[in-house]
């Protein structure tokens, strides 16, 4: 291999998400087997180790400054937790009271956000760890300070680590989120170029769900990109690098909005032209700015140059001609369709603009509002306020930090009723899988299952290939690295790897082969706990909630309407308020396509409505394509009557509407199936004045879109409120 090629390997490996995360995780577990080995004392193995995963699985995303606020925060935690476990070991109606108690407690901080909520978990979790290492010690306290100051010890190792390396690459996470977002926005634009097969009947709803289920991971992808760039920028003024980048993030807002949008019905089109070139040409045109996305992501990633292809100017103008050979026919069926593919060409071009401007960030305009909302408490007040808001029944968070208590102290019962050996793996095993709903529990219950499975096989088959222990000691660092490589993506394969790394670590200090079938049962009664605890207990069944979640998402398309509405009525400003309201409609639709998939885990009874969700789904979603098409274009200038008509009138009155079932939804009221008023509505709207220029029509067309849209989303909410129980 040359060495250009080598470099050129090296810099694709560095750009990978998880190589960084890996290497630290190496680094700070081999320092720990090194040091082990060095010393001859294979007894602190097991609690180094433990305390570097419990650190680990702590870290969140931060500059260095605010790692180190983290790292000490964390620290004082688990040696709080690990202190307390030993201490109180001996009295096991107190231990087991202060265990329900922290469960509850760490579970609602996980109400203040991410970072909060990965400390608090990671805190559960090294209080099981120290469980563990008492129980090795047949339950004796002696030396109680022993045990917490060896598991506090590997976290602050490998938290030092992590402060170190976010010091030196504080924007290599930067640079990594948005080559996702980019990436994700590339695939959007190839679904959407799937919609503009020529081909009569399309199944337009299979490929709109699809594409709404794209549209979370943008979402989740645009979202993750906004906390790491903010978390970079807080309150000051961006560097040179993080404005760059923030550019991009906006950027990438400005694509996602006229990728999104919608000015078009997708069969008509179809129909009508289906012996023309023009449908060919607009998709060949979108997956080509798909690939230009998934492009400029392979150069973030890799820091490279992005080169922005000059022929898309060309297929541009090729699109153009050919609308205009058929204007030409003045066939006036077409003139209606002619007017949304004029309107798709212009946002085409404008996705053309947006995409050479990724060539030189640099040179773009700052946002004349660039701030970025921060959700993150700022005060004790904000804390309480936070915290008191979810201290109800019917808090997601509230339930899940009742349930967890019940389900960990039903494991410690089990610990004390049976005697297992190895038995506080019971309540890891639980802690692990008791996830806030049935369908995430269901899912992480068999990836558990089965990962301890093949884990533990493959374990006995190393075993006795290789007896030396210090090739134990390198599969169980390897194993180490891909549980933390695999453990949000594959959790079966990190399972598997978690279970190999204990399974060596304790054959360092011991008997591993007697580990085997002890973890096995462990694993399969901490999960039968969990499966139980989320199933009778408090049980969150996303069908009993889905018009709450279906109410959400028309409200928050309702908010962003009057945003655009607002917009139109006093010029186009990106400004925090119009921003914030679109990316809540996103978020609204991808929390739609969360909560139906995990509708589907669910016993059968409680899905039943799952097929109207996802129907309501596809609604939904058009519903934002035509609000993110009217969003597009909020830079048209309307004259103050046709703003009076079109503004303050149609587009008041769709948003009443849109709220109007939203309310139904929510108390889940009798919704009217029909409405005159918006049948009338849509027909004015679909009569174009002849006074009206292209633009103000466009506008007109948009609404009269959106006021179709709601026939439907009417009667499927109805049937919705009509079917669900009270």
């Amino acid at each position: 291999m040359s060495s250009s090629s080598f470099r050129h390997s090296l810099r694709r490996l560095w750009a990978l998400d998880k190589f960084s995360y890996s290497i630290r995780v190496l680094i700070a577990l081999t320092g720990s087997m090194a040091l082990c080995w060095h010393q001859d004392e294979m007894a602190l193995l097991i609690p180094l180790f433990l305390g570097i995963i419990a650190s680990a699985l702590a870290e969140t995303d931060d500059s260095w400054q605010g790692r180190l606020n983290a790292l000490a925060v964390t620290l004082v935690c688990f040696t709080v937790a690990a202190l307390s476990v030993e201490l109180l070991f001996p009295y096991p109606l107190l231990f087991v009271c202060a265990m329900a108690l922290a469960a509850f407690c760490l579970t609602m901080l996980g109400a203040l956000g991410e970072r909060y909520g990965a400390i608090a978990s990671a805190t559960l979790i090294l209080s099981v760890y120290t469980m563990i290492g008492v129980d090795q010690r047949g339950g004796e306290v002696t030396d109680f300070w022993h045990e917490p100051l060896l598991l506090v010890a590997g976290a602050a190792w490998y938290g030092l680590l992590s402060v170190l390396w976010q010091a030196l690459f504080s924007n290599q996470p930067v640079q990594q989120s948005l080559a996702r977002l980019f990436y994700e926005l590339g695939r959007y634009l190839k679904l959407k170029a799937s919609l503009f097969e020529p081909i009569r009947n399309l199944d337009v709803e299979a490929r709109r769900l699809e594409l709404a289920q794209q549209n979370g991971k943008v979402v989740a992808a645009l979202n993750a990109a906004k906390e790491i760039i903010l978390h970079r920028v807080g309150n000051s003024q961006p560097n040179s690098k993080v404005s760059r980048y923030l550019k991009l993030y906006f950027l990438a807002q400005d694509i996602h909005e006229r990728v999104s949008a919608s000015h078009y019905p997708y069969n008509a089109l179809a129909e009508a032209f289906f012996h023309s070139d023009v449908m060919f040409r607009c998709q060949r045109l979108l997956r080509q700015q798909g690939t230009a996305c998934q492009q400029l992501s392979v150069s973030l990633r890799l820091r490279q140059p992005f080169v922005y292809d000059t022929g898309f100017a060309e297929a541009l103008e090729d699109l153009h001609a050919s609308l205009e050979h058929l204007r030409t026919q003045n066939n006036p069926a077409w003139r209606g369709l002619l007017r949304s593919l004029r309107a798709l060409a212009n946002n085409l071009a404008t996705l053309d603009r947006l995409l050479g401007a990724a060539s030189s960030p640099d040179s773009l305009a700052d946002a004349s509002d660039s701030s970025l909302l921060d959700r993150s408490p700022r005060s004790f007040k904000d804390v309480w306020i936070r915290l008191r808001t979810q201290l109800t029944p019917t808090s997601l968070i509230f339930r899940h930090a009742l349930r967890l208590p019940l389900a960990l102290s039903i494991g410690y019962g089990m610990v004390h009723l049976i005697h297992p050996t190895q038995g506080y793996w019971i309540i890891l095993t639980t802690l692990f899988v008791c996830q806030p709903n049935y369908g995430a529990t269901r899912r992480k219950l068999g990836q558990r299952i089965i990962g301890t499975a093949i884990g533990l096989t493959v374990g006995w088959a190393l075993f006795d290939l290789f007896p030396s222990p210090i090739v134990q000691s390198l599969f169980a660092v390897t194993a180490g690295v891909v549980f933390f490589v695999n453990r949000t993506t594959r959790y079966t394969l990190a399972t598997a790897a978690i279970t190999l790394m204990v399974l060596f670590c304790f054959n360092q200090t011991g008997d591993g082969y007697g580990l085997f079938l002890p973890r096995l049962f462990d694993t399969l009664v901490g999960s039968l706990i969990a499966i139980l605890a989320v199933f009778l207990f408090l049980p969150d069944w996303q069908g009993r909630r889905l018009n709450k979640v279906l109410a959400n998402t028309l409200t928050c398309a309702s908010q962003y309407l009057r945003q655009i509405m607002e917009q139109y009525a006093n010029g186009k400003r990106d400004d925090l308020a119009y921003r914030l309201a679109r990316r809540n409609a996103h978020n609204a639709d991808a929390a739609l396509s969360t909560t139906l998939s995990n509708m589907l885990m669910e016993p059968g009874h409680f899905r039943k409505e799952a097929d109207v969700g996802f129907r309501f789904l596809v609604l939904s979603h058009t519903l934002l394509s035509y609000l993110s098409g009217l969003g597009a274009h909020r830079d048209t200038v309307l004259p103050g009557e046709v703003r009076e008509q079109l503004i303050d009138g149609a587009g008041t009155r769709l948003a009443d509407s849109l709220d109007e079932i939203a309310n139904g939804l929510s108390a889940k009221l009798p919704i009217a199936i029909h409405s005159d008023a918006e049948d009338a509505l849509a027909d004015a709207l679909e009569q174009m004045p002849e006074e009206l220029d292209e633009h103000q029509r466009l506008v007109q067309t948009q609404l009269a879109l959106i006021c179709r849209q709601l026939g439907p989303l009417r009667t499927l909410a109805a049937h919705l409120v009509k079917g669900t129980p009270n």
